[in-house]
């Protein structure tokens, strides 16, 4: 009987909890390999708009990867790095840069990052300001089980985390949706007023789980003007 109720007792640990995240921060505090975020998407389907944005803090300007989504058959299946002076978006292992965007360090960006496989094109908004739209996988789809991540670049599906390509930083209001946002709402997103919330990553209703040496905060200034 008593192993029945430990076994019981255990079980929850193992399940990510929805959470409200609004007004939190979550703190990656050291280069790792290990310091990741899984998050639980609330729908699993084949992809052929997606929309990520986020807001991001870092004295670090090496390239980095806040977010990246990873699928059975692309490691890279969605994923974005910043740092060097420049944004890179990587869509099924295939990379395109974007620069003359904003990269400041010691300072809140707001990111969001568009692709529609329709036309191929891509685009980076920071800070309110767009970026050159560019082609990249045409025609293409991100399919299969998603594994997503904040914090770390994913070399393989679901692992081969590499401190090299880690996020250093703090981030938070990450919202995930399956349609290319208008640019009225990317405004409205990077200014923080009725912004719709993501339809596969939630910020206000996230179920993830922390890995590693990760700090779940709130939030020490106001962010957005």
């Amino acid at each position: 009987m008593m192993k029945l109720v430990v076994i019981c007792l255990m079980v929850p640990c193992c399940y990510a909890v929805p959470k409200n995240m609004q007004g939190k921060v979550i703190i990656f505090p050291e280069e790792s390999d290990t310091a990741h975020v899984k998050v639980t998407p609330m729908v699993e389907k084949i992809f052929f708009t997606v929309t990520v944005c986020l807001r991001f803090f870092s004295d670090y300007n090496k390239e980095q990867a806040p977010f990246s989504l990873s699928v059975p058959s692309h490691a890279d299946g969605f994923v974005f790095f910043r740092g060097d002076g420049r944004y890179r978006l990587y869509i099924n292992d295939r990379g395109v840069f974007f620069y003359g965007l904003p990269t400041t360090v010691n300072q809140w960006n707001s990111v969001c990052v568009t692709w529609d496989s329709g036309t191929g094109l891509a685009q980076f908004w920071v800070n309110g300001v767009p970026s050159a739209r560019k082609a990249i996988q045409a025609g293409n789809s991100v399919a299969g089980a998603p594994s997503i991540m904040l914090g770390q670049d994913q070399d393989t599906y679901a692992g081969g985390l590499d401190r090299y390509d880690a996020f250093y930083g703090h981030v938070t209001d990450v919202h995930m949706w399956d349609s290319v946002l208008s640019p009225e709402e990317i405004k409205k997103y990077m200014q923080c007023v009725g912004t719709r919330p993501g339809n596969v990553v939630d910020w206000n209703n996230l179920e993830y789980t922390k890995h590693g040496y990760v700090v779940v905060e709130p939030k020490q200034t106001e962010i957005c003007p």
